[in-house]
């Protein structure tokens, strides 16, 4: 899954669990982290003559959680070098896209995107 472009806005949420004991003197709750998530990411390229998410998304279907995977989106600045890197973590592929084919011509570039669903966000400069 290399080189794609990436709709891609580093989203983490911690839910909280509201919490009251029953024999606190003042009557409000506790609020308690709760579970950790990570919202979908969706990668964007042109058609090539490679089928690397379709086989991806194949992989899952057929064995389900062993098709998990890790990927890296890494921010490069002008000169190409690394600024920074999220790594997430535990990925399947939700959903995949092919081209618009429209018959009326144009310059449009065939593109395909693929949306993941991650387990966990990693960040790292």
């Amino acid at each position: 899954l290399r080189r794609c472009l990436v709709d891609f806005r580093p989203d983490t949420e911690i839910t909280v669990a509201e919490y009251r004991n029953g024999n606190d003197p003042v009557n409000h709750v506790r609020k308690i982290p709760g579970v950790h998530k990570v919202g979908d990411v969706t990668l964007k390229r042109g058609v090539l003559r490679r089928t690397d998410f379709w086989d991806w998304i194949d992989q899952v279907r057929r064995q389900g959680v062993e098709g998990q995977r890790q990927v890296t989106i890494t921010l490069n600045d002008e000169a190409g070098r690394p600024v920074q890197s999220w790594t997430l973590q535990k990925c399947i592929p939700l959903k995949w896209t092919g081209p618009t084919l429209a018959a009326k011509g144009g310059g449009d570039v065939a593109m395909e995107e693929i949306t993941l669903s991650c387990e966990g966000l990693e960040l790292s400069r």
